[in-house]
């Protein structure tokens, strides 16, 4: 049976706003929560970017039942994996064990800003790694001491540490990631509705099987509003660096760089990818495709702030009972 999440979007809400809309989501019968883990907004008119741990801690204590994760949070050049090691740990215990570390290599538009510069692909794939390693002898009780290729920690340890062991997912997007990170992760995290991801993944030596005892957590944009034409002027106004794809996506720095790169996607675009309009059928169907694929959980993201609220009051629900 699908698992069916609910996505906290920082880009387009302010922190006051994601708690509530996390409590009602809740309330409605999502079974997790995702949060995005942003510096900057992809666009200038989604306007936000608060911290998402600091919103994810006040998320743990304003809900009771929900699962949280970070969807997705980069250990390796905007935060140390060490940092990485000791929120985790907190927020694990902040939620009774309610909290999935979800990590990926990260874009360039939130890690720049350190001045630390921006690897290539492969770089930060093997910085991953070795964030990776770090993180979990840190979550295991370990006094870490480490001199590697990208990364030193001295003496560190984690005082506060979860219950039960904190699971991490790990965003893949190709076969050369599936190869080197599958092994490393409890779950698998992709944003396309792949069944080759999910079987390249299960096919990974030393991988964890889709279904048991891994997850295969999606994510996919609707856009619902009151009538059609008012869902694909929102989603073409927040979303359209959407249809650049994530080896485009990763290398922009700035939202300004996004706007200029989106200056000549038009609404019809946005809409041939992101389903718009007030039809919870159709908007059904599009989270569909990732239980077709061999998903087992799928976070919906409602684009927008505009409409967050009246989407949560009368589409959510509805939304539910057809998927389920």
């Amino acid at each position: 049976m699908t698992n069916f999440g609910y996505t906290l979007m920082t880009e387009q809400s302010g922190p006051r706003e994601l708690v509530a809309y996390a409590q009602q989501a809740e309330r409605i019968g999502f079974d997790f929560e995702v949060c995005s883990d942003h510096f900057s907004p992809w666009l200038t008119a989604q306007g936000h970017a608060p911290y998402a741990w600091s919103v994810l801690g006040a998320v743990a204590q304003a809900t009771e039942r929900v699962g949280l994760m970070t969807y997705v949070t980069c250990p390796t050049t905007r935060y140390h994996p060490v940092v990485v090691a000791q929120k985790a740990a907190t927020l694990a215990q902040l939620s009774d064990d309610r909290f999935t570390l979800g990590l990926g290599a990260g874009e360039r538009l939130n890690e720049h800003v350190v001045g630390a510069g921006w690897p290539g692909v492969d770089v930060r794939h093997d910085m991953l790694v070795e964030a990776i390693g770090i993180i979990r002898c840190l979550l295991d009780g370990e006094t870490v001491d480490h001199r590697g290729e990208f990364f030193d920690v001295d003496a560190a340890r984690l005082w506060d540490l979860p219950e039960r062991p904190l699971e991490i997912g790990t965003a893949v997007g190709g076969s050369r990631a599936i190869a080197t990170l599958a092994p490393l992760a409890d779950h698998l995290i992709a944003v396309e509705p792949s069944e080759d991801i999910v079987g390249e993944w299960n096919a990974t030596d030393g991988a964890p099987q889709i279904g048991e005892p891994a997850r295969a957590i999606g994510q996919a944009p609707i856009c619902w509003a009151p009538t059609e034409e008012e869902a694909r002027e929102l989603a073409h106004e927040e979303f359209r660096w959407f249809g650049g794809g994530w080896r485009v996506n990763a290398d922009i720095p700035t939202p300004a760089g996004f706007d200029a790169a989106s200056q000549f996607v038009r609404p019809d675009d946005v809409a041939s990818s992101i389903p718009c309009g007030p039809d919870v059928d159709a908007l059904a169907d599009a989270l569909r495709a990732y239980t077709r694929a061999g998903f087992t959980d799928v976070a919906l993201v409602q684009v927008g702030d505009r409409f967050q609220q009246q989407f949560l009051e009368e589409a959510a629900g509805p939304l539910l009972e057809r998927l389920r």
